[in-house]
C-alpha cells in the first residue's frame, strides 16, 4: 500500500515556510524591498557595508555606526595562514568549492562558532562578508602562481575586491559597479540557496554550516550560473546583427535563453535595470560597446516573451560587466556568493530566533512487501 490522498507541491513552489522581515519580493509588479525599503532607493544611494548593515541589523546606520561597521569589517579581510596553504593545495577546484571549503574552514579558527546566539551569529556573519572576497581573490592569484595580495584598509570591500584580484588599486568607476552589484545580490527571499542556509540552521547547525550550504546550492547552474551562461551566449552571437537569429534557431530547437525569466518575478527583475545603464557606460568607457548592443537585441527579439512573464533577471547584464572588467568567467557565481552572505545571514537569524526543523516529506509510490531473496539465489 501507498500513501495516497497527498498534495503535492513539487518544487515547493508557492509554499510558505515561515515569515521574514529581511525581504520582499514582488514577482508581478517587479519590486524589491530589502527590510522595507525599495532596491531602487537602495542602489542609488547605497554602498555594499551600508545595504550589509542593513540586510544583517535590520535598520539603516547612522554615520557613526557605519563608520564602526565597515573598520569592522575591513579589520576581518584578512585570513589565517593556514586558509591560504589550504586555498593553495586545492588550488585546482572550482572558485565556488573553494570558496566552500574555505568558509567551512574557517569555523576552526573562530571561538564563538558554537555560539548561535543573533549577536553572535551576527557578528560571525560580518566577518565572513569580509573574508570572503579575500579567499575568491586569493584563490584567483594562487591558481596564476602569484602570491595572494593583502586587502588594503583604505579600500571597500568592492574596490578591495578588485585591488586584491588584480594587484592595482582600481579605477573607482570599477569599484562602484562591483559595489552596486554587491548591494543588488545582498538578499532575495527564499530562494533555493537561502533554503538550504535556513535548513542547515534548523538543525541548529552554525552559521558557517549554513553559509557553506548556501554556497554549495548557489553552484548549481539552475541557480547561480545564469550570468556566465549569459556571457556565453554573448560570445557566441558575437555581432548583434546575428543576435535575432541566434534567438529564433535557440528557441526553434528547444533551447533556452539564459538571464530570461525567474521563479518569483513575472515582470522585469528590478535588479537589472540598474545594471543596464551601466553596463552601456562601461561598454563605451573600456571602448566596447557591442555586448551591450548585442544584449539590447536580444531583448528586443525576446520582447514578445515578455507578455507571457519572461522577462531579464539581473543574470542578463551583469556577465558581461564582469567580461569587461577582466573578471574570470568562472568566479561569476563567486561574486553573487560574495554579495549574498549578509542575506543568507540575516535568514539564518531568523531561523534561530524562531526555530523548527524543517523536515519536508516525499510521498512514496514504489513497491511494498517485496519478497526478499538470497544473494546466492539472484
Amino acid at each position: 500500500m501507498t500513501e495516497e490522498g497527498v498534495t503535492l507541491y513539487r518544487g515547493l513552489r508557492e509554499v510558505y515556510i515561515d515569515r521574514t522581515t529581511s525581504s520582499f519580493i514582488n514577482g508581478k509588479e517587479g519590486k524589491l524591498y530589502y527590510r522595507g525599503y525599495s532596491i531602487d532607493d537602495l542602489a542609488q544611494n547605497c554602498g555594499f557595508e551600508e545595504i550589509s548593515y542593513l540586510v544583517m541589523m535590520g535598520e539603516l546606520p547612522t554615520a557613526s555606526e557605519l563608520e564602526a561597521f565597515s573598520k569592522e569589517l575591513k579589520s576581518n579581510m584578512g585570513l589565517p595562514q593556514e586558509i591560504v596553504d589550504l586555498i593553495t593545495i586545492v588550488k585546482d577546484a572550482h572558485p565556488m568549492d573553494v570558496l566552500r571549503t574555505a568558509i567551512s574552514a574557517l569555523a576552526g579558527f573562530d571561538s564563538e562558532v558554537d555560539d548561535n546566539s543573533s549577536e553572535a551569529t551576527l557578528r560571525k556573519g560580518t566577518k565572513l562578508t569580509a573574508q570572503a572576497p579575500t579567499i575568491v581573490a586569493a584563490h584567483s592569484r594562487i591558481r596564476q602562481g602569484l602570491d595572494p595580495i593583502t586587502p588594503d584598509p583604505k579600500l571597500s570591500i568592492a574596490a578591495n575586491f578588485l585591488y586584491m584580484l588584480f594587484g592595482t588599486v582600481p579605477d573607482p568607476e570599477d569599484a562602484k559597479l562591483i559595489d552596486k552589484d554587491f548591494v543588488l545580490h545582498a538578499e532575495h527571499g527564499l530562494n533555493a540557496s537561502a533554503f538550504g542556509a535556513r535548513v542547515a540552521a534548523s538543525t541548529q547547525a552554525d552559521l558557517h554550516c549554513a553559509v557553506t550550504t548556501g554556497i554549495a546550492v548557489l553552484k548549481g547552474p539552475s541557480h547561480g550560473g545564469a550570468a556566465e551562461s549569459v556571457m556565453t551566449m554573448s560570445l557566441e552571437i558575437g555581432d548583434e546583427s546575428k543576435a535575432e537569429q541566434y534567438i529564433k534557431d535557440t528557441l526553434d530547437g528547444g533551447g533556452r535563453i539564459m538571464g530570461f525569466g525567474h521563479r518569483v518575478y513575472k515582470a522585469v527583475d528590478p535588479r537589472s535595470l540598474h545594471l543596464q545603464d551601466d553596463l552601456k557606460a562601461l561598454g563605451e568607457r573600456k571602448g566596447e560597446p557591442k555586448w551591450y548592443s548585442i544584449l539590447q537585441k536580444v531583448l528586443e527579439a525576446m520582447q514578445p516573451y515578455a507578455r507571457k512573464g519572461i522577462c531579464q533577471n539581473v543574470d542578463f547584464f551583469s556577465g558581461a560587466m564582469y567580461f569587461l572588467l577582466d573578471i574570470p568567467e568562472d568566479l561569476f557565481i563567486s561574486i553573487f556568493a560574495m554579495g549574498r552572505i549578509p542575506g543568507w545571514t540575516a535568514q539564518v537569524v531568523e531561523q534561530f530566533d524562531n526555530n523548527i526543523l524543517l523536515r519536508p516529506r516525499l510521498q512514496y509510490v514504489g513497491e511494498l512487501d517485496r519478497k526478499f531473496i538470497q544473494i546466492s539465489d539472484r
